[in-house]
């Protein structure tokens, strides 16, 4: 590794642009966009996937990948991240940034506390949820509700950043054994990543802006069917003091030495799966490509980095790059199957079975067809694993081009680095100069229904839409609120593109089904919950904790 302070004059950063976190991590101080305010902007390139496997396909491989073949190929290039969530790392899929020779480093830090921004957002997030029961009942003062909150009404969940399903539902409120002290009432826990202040930070523009968001945090009802927000609590004020730093990016490398900026870390199926908003922009002033990274698959992350990231910020993409995985398209054509939390035998998942992988293709060829609409152009990354013959790897590079890719690319980042990868930065340098019609999926005017119901149909290919009572009354209540010009944010699986996990494949004929909407006001959209579509994960039978462990050096082993 380099000192971080060589990596910020790769880009023109001088050390009074950086706070320094150690010799290897940085924030890169918001001064910087007014600085560059004139400078063009690089091109947009974002890394989505088709639908993966619980183990996930290497999405974080290919987008460092693809910035180190840019980078070998003589292009001033920066990757934009998100930062990873201590619940996966020590869930099913372990670390998350990178492997082999395509991560960033240092990796230990980045997938454990960083530089703590996480842990901003789940404070802020649980000083609200403490401040609206403190609301409700007061022990020492007994001061009952002066916002006259309907506690039934009460929204906002404290957080963790861990998969730790049994927090779902709790009881809170009970402060002694004496009965009339407190107020108990269930509410939950939801995982760090998915609270709304996370989101917040991944859109907000500025430090002003985001203090603004988080004032439109509605937590509750009133008794009289009134929104309670965070600015009524007079939280706003305290939750932007624990932010103001994390609102500034952090500074990394690859291994590689190549700059890589991360920050933020929403999910993709229960929030919106991108980057903030200030890492692309400071990037977008300080390389000629950006490469960033979407969340699961294209109907999941991209399809917010979109329709909501996009149409928020103003950023346009200049390319698109779906990631697939021999692996993935082998199940997706009934190969094998993958139950969450169950691992296939090696021989099903990584024999040679080229019509299977030809049969799958019909997801990659469903996720190419989505992105299309949006009128970027479009290029397949193959990520092509030792086991991967050469047949299946044609196979997959015929049905991308027929489906409508620019091109298909087979890459072996993890194990050649940015060399491995040199063939893809070609091609995505010659995508990024093709015509680019970028267009939203749906306007702002259109009603919540008619939103849920276009991405329903054009992005998951769902016959219909169900919604139970609950989700018609909180669409009544919303458009009432004027909130029915948000964008949508649909909570679903990462594991189909339908709200199933077990439909495999590009489902048809089915009617997706919305239990409940919840507001993200401050954020700055809605999201239906479908199914049974959590919160807040669990963890699999055996976790990747139980392979962490610490030698007698202090070195960390088995965090991947």
């Amino acid at each position: 590794m380099k000192p971080i302070v060589e990596i910020a004059k790769q880009i023109g950063l001088t050390e009074d642009d950086i706070e320094l976190y150690g010799k290897y991590k940085a924030k890169i101080k918001l001064e910087v966009l007014d600085r560059l305010k004139d400078r063009p902007n690089g091109k947009y390139i974002d890394i989505t996937a088709v639908t993966p496997t619980p183990l996930g396909e290497g999405k974080t491989v290919m987008n460092i990948g693809l910035t180190q073949g840019l980078a070998k190929i003589g292009k001033n290039v920066i990757s934009t991240l998100r930062e990873p969530s201590m619940g996966p790392v020590f869930g099913i899929k372990g670390g998350a940034a990178g492997g082999g020779y395509s991560q960033v480093v240092p990796m230990e830090d980045i997938n454990l506390h960083f530089t703590g921004d996480i842990h901003a957002v789940s404070t802020a997030n649980n000083l609200l949820a403490a401040m609206v029961d403190n609301e409700i009942f007061h022990p020492t003062f007994k001061r009952t509700n002066p916002n006259n909150i309907d506690p039934n009404s009460i929204t906002w969940h404290r957080v963790v950043d861990l998969n730790d399903s049994a927090m779902t539902n709790i009881n809170v409120g009970k402060i002694s054994k004496h009965p009339t002290e407190g107020y108990p009432r269930d509410t939950g826990y939801d995982i760090s990543v998915a609270s709304e202040v996370m989101a917040i930070l991944a859109l907000a523009n500025d430090l002003k802006d985001l203090r603004k968001r988080l004032g439109r945090i509605i937590v509750a009802k009133t008794k009289d069917g009134k929104p309670v927000t965070a600015e009524d609590l007079k939280a706003a004020g305290a939750m932007t003091v624990i932010m103001k730093d994390a609102l500034k990016p952090n500074l990394v490398q690859t291994v590689e030495n190549v700059p890589c900026i991360i920050h933020a870390g929403p999910f993709a199926n229960i929030a919106i799966g991108n980057n903030s908003v200030i890492a692309d922009k400071i990037a977008l002033k300080l390389a000629d490509y950006v490469v960033t990274e979407s969340g699961f698959a294209a109907d999941c992350g991209a399809e917010k980095l979109l329709n909501i990231k996009c149409r928020s910020s103003g950023l346009k993409p200049d390319c698109i790059v779906i990631n697939a995985t021999i692996r993935a398209l082998k199940m997706h054509g009934g190969g094998y199957d993958f139950p969450p939390g169950k691992t296939p035998p090696k021989e099903v998942m990584f024999g040679e079975n080229v019509e299977a992988v030809r049969r799958g293709c019909v997801n990659l060829a469903k996720h190419i067809e989505n992105m299309k609409k949006f009128g970027v152009p479009v290029v397949v990354c193959i990520n092509r694993f030792t086991s991967d013959t050469d047949a299946e790897v044609e196979v997959v590079r015929e049905e991308a081009k027929k489906a409508g890719a620019e091109e298909a690319i087979p890459v072996t980042a993890w194990a050649d680095g940015g060399d491995g990868a040199i063939d893809l930065a070609k091609a995505v340098v010659e995508a990024c100069e093709k015509p680019n019609n970028f267009k939203l999926l749906y306007p702002d005017e259109a009603s919540i229904k008619e939103k849920i119901e276009t991405i329903a149909r054009e992005i998951y290919g769902a016959a219909g839409v169900e919604y139970s009572e609950l989700a018609e009354e909180k669409i009544k209540l919303y458009t009432a609120w004027g909130l029915d010009n948000l964008p949508i944010c649909v909570a679903k699986t990462h594991l189909s593109i339908s709200h199933d996990p077990a439909l495999k494949g590009v489902p048809t004929g089915y009617s997706l089904p919305i239990r409940d909407i919840r507001p993200a006001a401050g954020a700055g959209f809605l999201y239906p919950l479908c199914g049974e579509m959590r919160t807040m994960p669990g963890m699999p039978s055996k976790p990747a904790s139980v392979n962490v462990d610490i030698d007698e050096t202090g070195r960390t082993l088995g965090l991947f």
